[in-house]
């Protein structure tokens, strides 16, 4: 499969997810749970996510990265993610009455017991979706993500309409591993490797053990806010800065986080075969900058009427924070792959040391932010994007050997596309409708002429995604036409 098709494959299967996910999340937020339900899933979660940032122990990447892969290694792959989740579920378990009583409340206990069981179901997952991936076989992983996705989403409706609380949350995550790990081994056509064995496993512990250490500096930036705000403010700030932290993630990954998966496998191959990797890296932060930043900039602009509509007066603390932290997602997606390009390219060492400085960061700016409050801490995030961009900037740069000017012409033009989509919200804010007052029909019509507006500019300043877009457009017409035309 090529790469171009992969990443509308991918696509797809983010969009699908994303509806299924953010439908349900909607639903959950606005009829059944409160913000301090939803916070106490997400230090749950959060907690449990630092242990288990040892759990993938870099097998997705050394199976997607290996030029020659043997059985053995697939057998010893399978043997070390079983052992590891063994160890992880462990450890979550170990944590759950130490972290009820950290943060003085008994009903965290069941939910960490329960995530930590959706853990040991994770290593049928790893493998198999691995082996997909290496293949570039996206159609079998939009198999995967939207089932998945589906069992995740009907899992928490329906327990959360059960009156299940935030249980309802943690045993969607169970849902969503199993049908997994059922999925992805289905659709790769391996099943579970036993009896385990070791003996293709030391490049993979070779490769792990590093890995390890750099998820690990990883979870500690990523998932220790919640567990900060949560215990310098309250349960109920952490469900809504969890909130606005999801919505604008859910928005990134519907975006640039579909084709993400494509690339570290793309790379890999150009990486083999001696290629320059500057023009395609120049295309990837095209394509992350060329739509993230316009969708990006809109959620900021549009964080009162999105919030209001979508979960109603309850949760309208969110807005504020959520144009702080869509804001810093721009900043964020201006050196994609910075996690991915090193580690191909072998200087693991030094992307540890400069991610170990970015988790300092992020964490600093953080708890000073959380003395004042919780929108301050919201804040604190554009803060620390930029200190993350600063601490990988120069590393990127030497790494993929790409030139500044080049970069900076790149963003310009997406700067371009962003302003050209968020135009039309910020003229009706000025010239007729506060924030507030803005409802669904305005809204889409913003949406709408934004994106006819972005489309336009990138055409008008010649931004290199436009030939992506037509390429992909074109991949759609051949799909949907009909046999007689496509002979002739």
């Amino acid at each position: 499969m090529s790469v171009r098709n992969a990443a509308l494959w991918s696509m797809t299967s983010q969009y699908v997810a994303f509806i299924a996910q953010f439908v349900s999340s909607v639903l959950i937020a606005r009829f059944f749970l409160s913000p301090e339900e939803v916070g106490l899933f997400s230090i749950a979660l959060s907690a449990a996510m630092l242990v288990s940032a040892l759990q993938d122990f870099g097998i997705t990447r050394y199976i997607a990265g290996e030029p020659n892969l043997s059985d053995a290694q697939i057998r010893g792959a399978f043997s070390v993610s079983v052992l590891f989740a063994l160890a992880v579920g462990l450890a979550i378990l170990a944590l759950a009455w130490p972290a009820s009583r950290f943060y003085d409340d008994p009903r965290l206990l069941p939910v960490l017991v329960v995530v930590a069981g959706s853990y040991l179901l994770v290593p049928f997952a790893i493998v198999p979706s691995a082996l997909l991936q290496r293949e570039l076989d996206f159609k079998s992983i939009f198999i995967v993500t939207v089932g998945s996705a589906f069992a995740q989403a009907g899992t928490a409706l329906l327990l959360a309409a059960l009156g299940f609380s935030a249980l309802s949350l943690a045993w969607a995550t169970v849902a969503q591993q199993g049908a997994r790990a059922l999925l992805g081994q289905w659709r790769s056509g391996r099943r579970p490797p036993f009896p385990l064995s070791l003996a293709g496993a030391k490049p993979i512990l070779r490769f792990g053990s590093g890995a390890s250490v750099l998820y690990m500096s990883g979870a500690i930036g990523t998932r220790t806010p919640e567990l900060i705000i949560g215990r310098m403010l309250n349960i109920a700030a952490v469900g809504i800065y969890g909130r606005a932290v999801g919505l604008a993630g859910q928005l990134r990954q519907l975006v640039s986080g579909a084709i993400s998966s494509v690339f570290y496998p793309a790379f890999a191959r150009i990486r083999d075969s001696g290629e320059a990797l500057a023009p395609p890296y120049l295309r990837v932060v095209a394509g992350y900058s060329g739509t993230t930043w316009p969708a990006m900039a809109f959620l900021a602009a549009a964080s009162t009427p999105v919030v209001l509509m979508l979960f109603g007066e309850r949760w309208a603390a969110v807005a504020p924070l959520l144009t702080w932290i869509a804001i810093s997602e721009i900043i964020f997606t201006g050196l994609p792959l910075q996690m991915d390009m090193p580690i191909l390219l072998g200087r693991m060492r030094r992307l540890l040391q400069l991610n170990i400085l970015d988790t300092i960061a992020s964490i600093g700016l953080l708890v000073l932010a959380c003395f004042w409050s919780l929108e301050w801490a919201a804040a604190s995030r554009i803060g620390y994007a930029f200190a993350w961009f600063a601490i990988y900037a120069a590393f990127m740069r030497h790494l993929v050997d790409f030139r500044w000017r080049d970069m900076l012409g790149v963003y310009a033009r997406s700067m371009a596309a962003t302003l050209a989509t968020v135009a039309p919200l910020l003229l009706l804010y000025w010239s007729w409708k506060r924030p507030e007052d803005v409802g669904f029909l305005e809204l889409a019509a913003c949406a709408l002429i934004g994106c006819l507006a972005w489309q336009l500019t990138i055409f008008l300043v010649r931004h290199p995604i436009r030939h992506e877009v037509m390429g992909m457009l074109g991949i759609v017409r051949q799909a949907v036409a009909p046999r007689r035309f496509r002979r002739s």
